[in-house]
């Protein structure tokens, strides 16, 4: 699958801020009201410096997995803080080119806007992709919201600086909530409908990045399994 290549990698520190900000003010909020018939998720897994980036091709609506994609490969780019797409989309990119079914919505095991400077993973990567993007966090990073109630589809936005950049949203009753926020190329409220679409019986998690997650550390075992032959 081809992808837009809008900079080079890797970027010298000086300059990611930069870059951020100054895609941070092309996002694009875009309806998506349709509901689509392939989706992707995205993940990776990491062990000391190797990392395993993962694609899950899935039929959105069986949940039927129709293709999956990896990338193994040792990481030099050191982690910093808000800076992981400069880490992790090489690894990501290299895993795209490998696909043969396009999806029209990119899941990010991570976030979108819900960022300091609004470029999460789901954001940075949305550039190169060009596909409506969606973060789906575990973790709370950043921002104020209301309380959220206890049912399955409750959700309250999340501000920073009375700027909407996400969501606390209830996947499951009475279960831990997921932080939702768009990527690129999608509105919040689609970005939660369909969200709340991929979500299963078993995992709080929507299923496209509960697979991706999956399929990265089985991968990233079996690469660390090959090597260590």
């Amino acid at each position: 699958m081809k992808y837009e290549r809008i900079h080079t990698f890797p970027v010298k520190d000086e300059q990611k801020k930069q870059i951020q900000t100054e895609f941070a003010k092309q996002i694009v909020f875009s309806p998506h009201s349709h509901t689509p018939s392939i989706v992707c998720g995205i993940d990776l897994a990491y062990q000391s410096d190797q990392a395993a980036a993962i694609i899950v091709i899935m039929n959105h609506q069986s949940k039927e997995i129709l293709e999956i994609v990896s990338h193994c490969e040792t990481v030099n780019e050191p982690y910093i803080p808000g800076m992981l797409a400069f880490r992790e989309l090489p690894l990501i990119l290299k895993a795209w080119e490998k696909l043969a079914i396009e999806p029209e919505v990119v899941f990010f095991d991570g976030n979108g806007m819900l960022h300091p400077r609004r470029m999460g993973i789901a954001t940075h990567a949305s550039f190169f992709l060009q596909k409506p993007t969606i973060g789906i966090a575990k973790t709370y990073l950043l921002g104020e919201h209301e309380e959220l109630g206890g049912n399955q589809g409750d959700y309250q936005l999340i501000r920073d600086h009375q700027e909407v950049i996400g969501a606390i949203v209830r996947t499951q009753t009475n279960v831990k909530p997921v932080y939702v926020s768009i990527g690129n190329y999608i509105t919040l409220e689609d970005a939660i409908r369909l969200s709340l679409e991929q979500v299963g019986n078993i995992s709080r998690i929507p299923e496209i990045v509960r697979q991706a997650d999956i399929y990265s550390r089985k991968i990233l075992r079996e690469h660390r399994g090959d090597e260590e032959v």
